[in-house]
């Protein structure tokens, strides 16, 4: 179910990477998408602590089965389906968007050695940004605008908020409470339900199990909130299953997730 790293070694929807050059991107700006076609085939997207509330009421939050665990919100069940879109790329219904989508087709990527030097890259392949873009213009006299230093900061925040997550990430698996998901959803008409597997959620049984000062700690420093939104929202995969039956987008029964 959890989305693998893609064969070019480049982050989930990015096709290229170019950095943001004032020489040749002078006279270049954003456009303004139609939808968000790249979208139309993503399952899932990775998503930043800072978010998980938001992201908790219109999606489920799961962990890549990984060494790093990265969170991600479900937008369809199977790899290739997501049920929020229609065909044209739209949202077909007002749902919170994830600060990774909405960062697109930007991003800090490191470019030399130095891993503490980013630099503001994106996706030429994105169509959001060319020579005819107007949206927002980039550079003004060999200069960054004040759009394209917004679009930095965007950027930077984003970057210290996934920092925030790996450390949120590690915590969890220090304490030991990731496991392997599993989910059983049958219709009503199935005689045999699917199961969704490849996934990592946090353990309930080991969660209560913890010690009085663990849990005082997490309450405290705000872990237990990100926890709790991450377990209620999983009930939402029942209702992104319905959608993708609605959809006639569920595989046969015994095809794994």
């Amino acid at each position: 179910m959890a989305t693998a790293p893609q064969p070019t070694g480049l982050p989930i929807l990015y096709n290229d990477l170019v950095p943001l050059s004032s020489d040749q991107h002078a006279t270049w700006g954003t456009k303004a998408l139609d939808g968000a076609a790249f979208l139309k085939n993503q399952h899932a997207v990775p998503v930043i602590i800072d978010e998980f509330v938001q992201v908790q009421r219109s999606f489920p939050i799961i962990f890549a089965d990984a060494e790093t665990p990265v969170p991600l919100a479900l937008m369809g069940l199977n790899e290739g389906v997501n049920v929020f879109l229609d065909d044209n790329g739209k949202f077909t219904q007002p749902v919170y968007v994830p600060a990774y989508i909405r960062r697109y087709p930007f991003m800090l990527a490191q470019l030399g050695q130095n891993p503490q030097e980013l630099s503001l890259c994106f996706d030429p392949s994105s169509g959001a940004v060319g020579p005819d873009g107007d949206a927002v213009k980039l550079f003004e006299n060999g200069q960054p605008t004040q759009g394209t230093k917004d679009i930095l900061g965007f950027c930077e925040s984003f970057e210290q908020g996934a920092q925030r997550t790996g450390a949120f990430v590690k915590e969890l698996q220090d304490l030991d409470l990731l496991m392997d998901g599993e989910v059983s959803i049958q219709a009503e008409s199935a005689t045999q339900p699917h199961i969704y597997r490849g996934f990592k959620m946090v353990n309930e049984e080991k969660l209560r199990d913890l010690r009085g000062d663990q849990l005082r700690k997490m309450m405290q420093n705000g872990m237990l909130t990100l926890i709790m939104a991450h377990l209620f929202s999983l009930d939402l995969m029942r209702e992104i299953y319905g959608r993708q039956a609605a959809q006639g987008k569920l595989p046969p029964v015994g095809v794994p997730a």
